[in-house]
């Protein structure tokens, strides 16, 4: 069983940053593919970067060059550092640990963390 905590949400003007943090519990976090998603009001919930046990990552266009994932396993923490925000960034992000790093919405699930990008 894996739980996970996101934190470092907020309202931030467009333009600014924000990082956020994932923390897992339990003692593979290691061998977990881990995911960034959002959801925003009416739309469905999209994929915005992951990275998987190898480091290997990937990102959703409307973020590439603007966001970057990593982790760190001695910490089981995986992060999203968030730049040059957008209103149409705003959403509730979600934590996903995917054991095959197949990132098909399965796995394991954070509670959120709401980032609102608004002047």
């Amino acid at each position: 069983q894996v739980q996970l905590v996101e934190s470092g949400g907020g309202l931030v003007q467009p333009g600014g940053s924000l990082r956020l943090s994932c923390a897992a519990s339990g003692s593979i976090f290691s061998i977990y593919g881990m995911g960034w998603y959002r959801q925003a009001p009416g739309k469905q919930r999209e994929l915005v970067a992951s990275i998987t046990s190898g480091y290997s990552t990937n990102y959703a266009d409307s973020v590439k060059g603007r966001f970057t994932i990593s982790r760190n396993n001695a910490k089981n923490t995986v992060y999203l550092q968030m730049n040059s925000l957008k209103p149409e960034d705003t959403a509730v992000y979600y934590c996903n640990a995917d054991r095959w790093s197949k990132f098909q919405q399965a796995g394991y699930w954070g509670q959120g963390t709401q980032v609102t990008v608004s002047s």
